[in-house]
């Protein structure tokens, strides 16, 4: 009887963690901010994915007087040239937000462009999109 109840907690909790899928995050410090990247997929999928980016100075305060571009490309491949595409972000709060369409599967480099008082700060990630 224990031995069938600890098999099916096992289950359970397999299941629960199989559905609870975290969103895409990237914390990175940049310069004198620390910036967290979320994308609702994870991982990222071949479409539109959301991307939302919170930017923190040194005192810990939200940055919401920045200017926000996210680019992301792919390399060229054989038979494909690169892909590149970038897309302003919006401020909502203190998230900037936007939306990025991943033409295909694949490793795709994302920069985060941060500009405020006319100094740009970039942040870089890798992102795989299935």
């Amino acid at each position: 009887m224990m031995k069938k109840f600890a098999v099916f907690s096992l289950i359970m909790l397999l299941i629960a963690g199989i559905a609870y899928a975290k969103d895409y995050e990237v914390k990175k410090k940049a310069g004198e901010y620390d910036v967290e990247i979320k994308i609702d997929k994870n991982p990222p999928v071949v479409g539109d994915n959301n991307i939302t980016v919170e930017i923190k100075d040194a005192s810990g305060k939200y940055v919401t007087d920045a200017k926000v571009k996210v680019e992301y490309s792919m390399p060229a491949m054989p038979g494909m040239p690169a892909s590149n595409y970038k897309t302003d972000t919006e401020l909502k709060g203190y998230e900037y937000k936007a939306k990025m369409n991943l033409s295909m599967s694949g490793a795709w480099n994302v920069a985060v462009k941060i500009t405020r008082s006319g100094k740009t700060t970039t942040v870089k990630f890798n992102a795989d999109a299935h």
